[in-house]
């Protein structure tokens, strides 16, 4: 038994599964002890009243449990599982673990993407582990600290980029408490092939997408900028039918909930990679919810991941598996299960791209892992893998910086 309690933040569905596992494959941790504090608030308490060496809570769950330990705080070790959920000062996880900072006296962070859409998501995380003495006290005086205003309307900004040496300067500051490893230089993996699948629009089509497009801008006054509401509306609609639907609205432009379908493009290319993969298991991440439902109609074998059937993927029962990136990117062992995965709809988020990825692309895998990204051509999809492609250079440049300390430490 452990001298002290440890609590083990992570995502539900690593909460349940992967934690567990991890634990008793391991020969220096398998005779410790653990309780998961999990499902109803009865099974939570009872969880709590558990004698063991770690407990172990979804991260949903970490404001209730703030709030029933109150003063009494019993974790003076707290490591978070995708420390980069924590990224958001707004969020109440964020605010109570910050406030509960002081009671705890080690804070490990897990994460393979700290800083995917811009290094402001920094500071959160490393308050959490040093209460501000690396990058400033809050967040605006780290922002003032090494940040620009680089696009800006009047007194709004809408998105900040670092000064000239203010990266170096960052890592440089938080080097001494940051290792990186990369898979790829400590561990012998199969190689990842990306494959790019391109489906063309028919004219009528095309005329329809550019149609939508014209619509959403011509609301903007000429000389005025598009607003970043204005633009994350156009972006999801031209999503959409670039998925091969669009959802509808009524006549004061609420959400009816109902679909009209636009094209089978990217269903024909899912059928085709399917069928060549003869019968090894297939991944899909889909991002809307008529992709959902217009995959499983055009494949009735296809199951969409749950937390029940992890095991049946990974002993290869499910040939055609189904996962939204948002609620299955962060550590899942999925690589027992299969080597082949199709984006049927692109994300935004460089984190939700790459966390997914490596639900396949990880330790264990024995094949070659192919990435299809279904792309429909002349519409935002092209941008959309283009901007994932970009940001991709300054996480690196990130992880590069901090993984020379581990080459220190061991020297």
């Amino acid at each position: 038994m452990l001298d002290q309690k440890v609590l083990i933040i992570a995502p539900k569905k690593v909460a349940k599964d992967t934690w567990p596992k991890e634990i008793a494959k391991w020969d220096a941790f398998k005779d410790m002890t653990y309780s998961c504090i999990l499902g109803t608030q009865k099974q939570r308490l009872r969880a709590l009243d558990v004698k063991a060496d770690l407990y172990i809570v979804n991260r949903e769950n970490v404001v209730w449990l703030a709030e029933y330990y109150k003063s009494r705080w019993p974790f003076k070790t707290v490591i978070i599982d995708e420390l980069s959920s924590f990224k958001s000062t707004k969020a109440k996880r964020f605010k109570v673990l910050k406030k509960l900072s002081q009671k705890i006296t080690r804070m490990i962070g897990l994460t393979g993407t700290p800083a995917p859409n811009s290094l402001l998501e920094l500071w959160p995380q490393l308050y959490l582990l040093d209460h501000g003495q690396r990058l400033g006290k809050n967040v605006t005086q780290y922002r003032q600290s090494y940040f620009y205003p680089a696009q800006q309307n009047g007194h709004v900004v809408y998105s900040w980029a670092p000064i000239p040496g203010a990266e170096e300067q960052i890592y440089k500051k938080i080097g001494d408490i940051c290792v990186s490893m990369k898979s790829e230089d400590y561990l012998d993996l199969p190689p990842r092939i990306n494959e790019n699948t391109y489906n063309e629009l028919t004219p009528k089509q095309t005329k329809t997408y550019a149609e939508l497009k014209k619509n959403y801008v011509l609301p903007v006054s000429a000389g005025e900028e598009v607003s970043a509401a204005n633009a994350a509306v156009l972006a999801g609609k031209l999503s959409q039918l670039a998925n091969g639907a669009i959802y509808t609205t009524d006549l004061d432009g609420n959400a009816t909930g109902h679909y009209i379908e636009f094209s089978d493009n990217k269903l024909d290319d899912l059928a085709d990679i399917y069928e060549a993969a003869n019968g090894q298991p297939v991944l899909v991440f889909y991002h809307f919810k008529f992709d959902l439902e217009r995959i499983l109609k055009r494949f009735p074998e296809a199951v969409r991941l749950t937390e029940d059937n992890i095991t049946d993927w990974n002993e290869g029962k499910i040939p055609l598996m189904l996962a939204q990136p948002q609620s299955s990117g962060h550590g899942l062992n999925l690589q027992a299960g299969g080597h082949i995965i199709v984006w049927f709809g692109l994300t935004w988020s460089l984190e939700q791209y790459q966390q997914a990825n490596k639900r396949l692309d990880r330790q264990g895998q024995t094949k070659p892992v192919v990435v299809y990204h279904l792309i429909t051509k002349g519409t935002i999809d092209e941008h959309i893998m283009a901007i994932i492609e970009h940001k991709a250079k300054g996480q690196d440049a990130l992880l590069e910086a901090v993984k020379a300390q581990l080459d220190e430490n061991t020297k």
